[in-house]
């Protein structure tokens, strides 16, 4: 048997004529062990690899369909080319056909060239300008090998190029959550956020994209020296909406309003027109306040509850560390006061 030579000049002209991600349609012509003899056209016969198909058994001579090539050859110098790319390269650009301008889609990112983001979607190249990335990021490796979604600004169907904006999507996303944030904040509603920043004062805190504010004084009934000892950097907390300024975009909230006074719990013990023993912890110039014995809430004695005289002082009635007996006259739970009566 004569032994077959291969010119590889001729074998290395005719593949300079195909490029990497090319198209063709051909046919199964040889089925082997490690793959298929795929014509292409002419004399150009290509191979696939076995493990390009799903279920190789399936496949069998005279199968037609498309191919991409891979820009490689085998050892006896036929083009390899892709069924797999292929159709991953015609469902992409079938994909890019059907973009408008102001369509949303998503794509992976492949590299980045002249400080703008490319990707490819089938035959359509994808470019994100810098300007339209995000200003708040600079480090513009964060978004290499990520599925990122944009929106359309310009398609040139001639050149395959798509233009899209990460920015503008993200612009859109933060105006649609505001709004919808706006239109359902009442007082009261508790709310889920992020800590974004902690003052001397209080802390800012995200809630669904909008910036609110907790005072200091409405982390716990207790005194609060230190907001770091209640709220964590990063970390996220159930608050209540304690107020709502829709003109001016302001919220507060409130974390101590998740539960009950402790006050306001010892007060719903006590009864109006019962007597309780306390003491004097304060004296002002229209009464004095008193502080129940066993209770720890006080309460305040004006000065027309402790005497029917209208020209006495509550000095002259009671003195600052005086033991005294009160009745209680009345209790206002949502105030947080309390008032009494000799």
């Amino acid at each position: 048997m004569e032994e077959v030579k291969f010119d590889l000049n001729s074998i290395d002209k005719t593949f300079a004529r195909y490029k990497k991600n090319d198209i063709f349609d051909g046919v199964v012509i040889l089925k082997r062990e490690d793959g298929v003899v795929f014509n292409i056209g002419g004399k150009s016969d290509a191979f696939i690899n076995k493990n390009d198909f799903v279920d190789y058994n399936q496949v069998k001579i005279g199968d037609r369909f498309k191919v991409a090539v891979l820009g490689t050859k085998t050892e006896d110098g036929m083009i390899e080319v892709s069924k797999k790319i292929a159709d991953n390269i015609i469902i992409g650009s079938t994909t890019a056909e059907k973009l408008k301008i102001g369509s949303e889609f998503s794509f992976y990112v492949t590299g980045i060239k002249n400080k703008a983001l490319i990707s490819k979607l089938g035959m359509y190249n994808i470019v994100v300008p810098h300007d339209e990335i995000d200003i708040n990021l600079k480090n513009l490796n964060f978004y290499l090998n990520k599925q990122q979604t944009g929106i359309v600004t310009e398609i040139n169907k001639e050149q395959k190029l798509i233009v899209c904006s990460i920015k503008l999507l993200k612009e859109q996303i933060k105006e649609s959550q505001e709004s919808l944030f706006w239109n359902s904040i009442f007082i009261n509603k508790i709310v889920k956020g992020k800590v974004e920043k902690i003052m001397p004062y209080g802390a800012f805190i995200d809630v669904d994209g909008v910036s609110c504010f907790i005072h200091i004084s409405d982390l716990a009934y207790e005194r609060v020296n230190n907001v770091a000892d209640y709220l964590k950097l990063n970390e996220s907390y159930n608050f209540r909406v304690i107020k709502v300024d829709k003109q001016n975009k302001k919220v507060s909230l409130g974390l101590k309003q998740l539960g009950e006074n402790p006050k306001t719990a010892i007060m719903k013990k006590l009864q109006i027109g019962e007597k309780y023993k306390g003491t004097v912890i304060k004296i002002l110039a229209f009464g004095a306040i008193i502080k129940l014995d066993g209770y720890n809430v006080d309460g305040l004695l004006h000065v027309s509850d402790a005497t029917e005289h209208n020209d006495k002082r509550i000095y002259e009635i009671v003195k600052l560390g005086q033991k005294v007996e009160v009745e209680i006259k009345n209790i206002d739970t949502e105030k947080d006061r309390i008032s009494f009566k000799l």
